[in-house]
């Protein structure tokens, strides 16, 4: 059976209605028909302010995350975490490091051990004099 294409409008309405879900709810109470949505969508626009009630809480959220600026995020994801997980995480990857150092220095491969000596002390370049 062959699917017929629907207009171009109908299938821009179509994906409105995905991401205003209430409105699914309300037209399957009887409340509203599709008729009135569709009019009300051609006439006003998606982004008339009639379609905040029938808005998803998290597609309101997705428009807001992109509207706010990358510092805002940051400090909105720095308040969202836990302190005490924070600190914990932290004190891991220190040790962590230290025992690379540690390691590091067993090997011989500890900073200041090499070609310094042969320089002629603390000098790290050697100049002559004229």
């Amino acid at each position: 059976m062959a699917t017929k294409k629907l207009h171009p409008k109908v299938e821009e309405f179509k994906e409105f209605v995905r991401k205003h879900p209430k409105m699914i709810e309300e037209a399957k109470k009887g409340t509203k028909t599709w008729q009135e949505y569709y009019e009300n969508w051609y006439l006003l626009g998606e982004n008339d302010a009639y379609w905040n009630d029938y808005k998803d809480a998290t597609q309101e959220e997705k428009e807001t995350d992109e509207e706010k600026g990358f510092v805002t995020q940051l400090f909105s994801a720095v308040k969202k975490m836990d302190a005490n997980e924070m600190n914990i995480s932290l004190s891991k990857m220190s040790n962590a490091v230290s025992t690379v150092q540690n390691l590091l220095e067993t090997l011989g491969v500890a900073k200041g051990s090499g070609s310094s000596s042969s320089s002629g002390g603390s000098r790290p370049f050697s100049f002559r004099k004229d």
